[in-house]
């Protein structure tokens, strides 16, 4: 048996952001590894500079994703997705280097967000790696820098912790957590199952720069992207 810590992340609105710069800011439809190590690392009180303590956290955990189901009442129960809303806006005093522009301008923005999407998150500690679990437990529950769900204009709309428990994987971990079902994204590697590259694992030494790594699709719908 393992341990596990669950974290729910629900509120009206949502973006955890792709690979862009400027103009479109598009939004995953799941939240990524950077984007809940940054929430983590908020929680727990680690600034951006601080490089040591963005590797502590970085290397120590695996996690996993499950995009929840959610069901409206009524004779026939009817599942509900969430969507993707943009917003647009302009921005004054952009970076010189957006597409080749000489000095800061104003320009057009886009910017994605989910709506009425709800996420588990199961975390666990790697092997071999320095534990972190039990402070994490503590800081979701009384956080030293706000948590947001990916931009501060997203505020959460329930305590991020949800539970902590013992099981053989998170795949099991997720069984013991409402609602049942859902489309599950794990580093857990099987061939057997559809596998994504995402571009979301953040260079400490590099800030805003981020390599690859695969995910692997389990079970679950259809989920408009």
């Amino acid at each position: 048996m393992k341990d596990y810590l669950i974290l729910k992340l629900q509120g009206p609105m949502q973006s955890w952001g792709e690979h862009s710069f400027e103009g479109l800011r598009p939004s995953s439809f799941f939240p990524t590894r950077s984007a809940v190590l940054g929430l983590l690392g908020a929680c727990s009180g680690i600034r951006r500079g601080d490089q040591a303590g963005q590797r502590k956290l970085a290397e120590s955990l695996g996690l996993a994703v499950r995009i929840d189901n959610r069901k409206l009442s009524g004779k026939k129960p009817k599942t509900l997705f969430h969507q993707k809303l943009t917003d647009y806006h302009t921005i004054k005093g952009a970076r010189k280097e957006y597409r080749g522009l000489k000095e800061h301008a104003t320009i057009q923005t886009w910017r994605e967000y989910l709506s009425d999407a709800e996420f588990t998150i199961v975390l666990w500690e790697k092997e071999n790696a320095m534990p972190v679990l039990d402070k994490l437990a503590k800081d979701f529950k009384k956080p030293t820098f706000t948590p947001y769900l990916g931009r501060r204009s997203c505020p959460i709309a329930r305590p991020l912790f949800e539970a902590r428990v013992l099981s053989e994987n998170e795949f099991t971990s997720f069984d013991q957590i409402e609602p049942q079902g859902g489309q599950i994204f794990s580093e857990t590697p099987d061939k057997t199952k559809r596998c994504l590259r995402m571009r979301d694992v953040p260079i400490i030494r590099q800030p805003r720069q981020f390599s690859s790594r695969m995910i692997y699709v389990y079970g679950g719908n259809h989920v408009s992207e």
